[in-house]
């Protein structure tokens, strides 16, 4: 493959990973650095993309430490793996938030199913629940939506690698704020 070719399927891949749940890449890390400055790291669901503007779509509690740590720092990174081929996504860049009372919420809570939207009840990620019975019912989902947020990441930076039994491959690409293409090389894995 050309760097064209890579840069291409990377976006495939990520973009058909999206609406595939048995995709690797539709599970994602996503890392920021909390206000203590170490880094944090934690599995998110990748839920659309627009591979023209380089977006990725990301649902998240609004009451979440990942919420806090990015409104106070929204550069972050997102790295995925694909068993086969043996890639890996790095994606450096920036998260815009969109909280309850956004269009951008609003529009994405509605195409959310009620096993989705019940996740958003309860208390606060990460707080103590004590004992409960795992019967116990949720909220309405009408609770859930005041917690519901959408984090919106643009993509700077591609770093693409591929594991292989001799001579691995890395490439980076580079994106402007619109999506489009403004570098793309081979650098040593």
């Amino acid at each position: 493959m050309n760097l064209a070719e890579v840069d291409a399927s990377a976006w495939a891949e990520l973009e058909g990973a999206a609406a595939d749940p048995q995709s690797a890449f539709r599970y994602l890390n996503l890392c920021s650095v909390d206000a203590g400055g170490r880094p944090q790291a934690r599995m998110v669901v990748l839920r659309r993309v627009d591979v023209g503007r380089r977006l990725l779509e990301i649902h998240t509690d609004v009451r979440s430490l990942k919420w806090q740590e990015i409104s106070a720092n929204p550069l972050v990174t997102l790295l995925g793996f694909g068993p086969q081929p043996k890639v890996q996504l790095r994606l450096q860049g920036s998260a815009e938030l969109h909280g309850p009372a956004s269009e951008c919420a609003a529009k994405a809570w509605s195409l959310l199913p009620g096993s989705t939207r019940s996740t958003y009840t309860g208390g606060p990620p990460g707080d103590d629940i004590g004992e409960r019975p795992a019967s116990e019912d949720r909220a309405a989902d009408a609770d859930g939506r005041a917690f519901f947020g959408v984090l919106i990441f643009r993509a700077e930076r591609l770093d693409w690698f591929q594991l292989r039994h001799v001579d691995n491959r890395r490439a980076v690409f580079a994106y402007d704020h619109l999506g489009a293409l403004t570098s793309s090389r081979w650098v040593n894995p």
